[in-house]
């Protein structure tokens, strides 16, 4: 089938940003590309899709503002699998690795998650992705109850699973996502709980993640704060330098806040429930 590529130049931080959010607001793929000192973002989506209207609720998301854009029709090609190739094994930690299906784990010592690129977010690659990957690393205790709030890939979870969670649960609004990370959760051997947010059991939880966006994230803090047991652990990542402040000040009815580690212009927002 044709689909309508979306193309936009922006600074390097935007366009990550953007991708997240075209990607989150419908579109099927994302593609990053240097262009001098800025980036090319390409967007594809089906053929018939609004383009100003996909554009403008991925800004709303990103807490951006409306950027130019242009727009050509692409015959049908296998996108998914082109840009599958690119993608090697992602070193995270000493401890840590994600790994794609067709390569062997770099490190056999390690802990390997098995992971291939796909239209879901999180594939390990994104700064904002390891941020929370090394932060959890670093925090989580055997046994925890872990919540991953905007699942995408399932990649947050599986590591937690893999790192020593004792009950991991991974929702999404997506049905795309929660079928991936059931999918990538098989692969790698683990057991998750997986639904949609308003299906998850009653309780709360010793650690939540949520690799989203900052709009989103400061609409979801009355969630999250009911998610995360007094005393309870929280981070939250897919946030630009610029918005981290706004981020973490939203949190403060329910948690203390700190903005933590930073890579490529995206930070970790870290806090502890009260």
């Amino acid at each position: 089938m044709p689909w309508l590529a979306i193309s936009m130049e922006l600074e390097p931080a935007p366009a990550e940003a953007m991708s997240e959010a075209l990607i989150e607001a419908g579109a099927d793929s994302v593609a990053l590309e240097p262009a001098g000192t800025r980036t090319r973002l390409t967007a594809l989506a089906a053929a018939d899709s609004d383009a100003a209207a996909l554009v403008a609720a991925a800004a709303r998301a990103a807490l951006l503002p409306v950027p130019g854009f242009s727009t050509a029709r692409l015959e049908d090609e296998d996108w998914v699998r082109r840009s599958q190739a690119q993608f090697g094994p992602i070193r995270v930690s000493d401890k840590l690795w994600i790994v794609p299906s067709w390569h062997e784990p770099p490190d056999p010592a390690a802990i390997a998650v098995r992971l291939d690129p796909g239209l879901a977010f999180g594939t390990g690659s994104h700064a904002s992705t390891r941020l929370v990957l090394q932060a959890l690393e670093k925090t989580i205790e055997t046994g925890d109850r872990v919540l991953d709030y905007g699942c995408g890939s399932g990649i947050l979870a599986i590591a937690a699973a893999k790192l020593g969670a004792g009950v991991v649960a991974a929702v999404d609004i997506d049905p795309q996502a929660l079928d991936t990370t059931t999918e990538n959760a098989r692969i790698n051997g683990v057991n998750l709980r997986v639904a949609l947010p308003g299906q998850l059991p009653a309780g709360n939880y010793d650690m939540v993640l949520a690799n989203i966006l900052a709009g989103p994230l400061i609409a979801l803090e009355a969630q999250l704060g009911a998610r995360t047991r007094p005393g309870g652990r929280l981070l939250l990542s897919g946030i630009l330098q610029s918005q981290a402040a706004e981020v973490a000040a939203a949190y403060l009815r329910d948690f203390e806040t700190s903005i933590g580690a930073a890579e490529e212009g995206w930070v970790l927002v870290e806090g502890r429930r009260r």
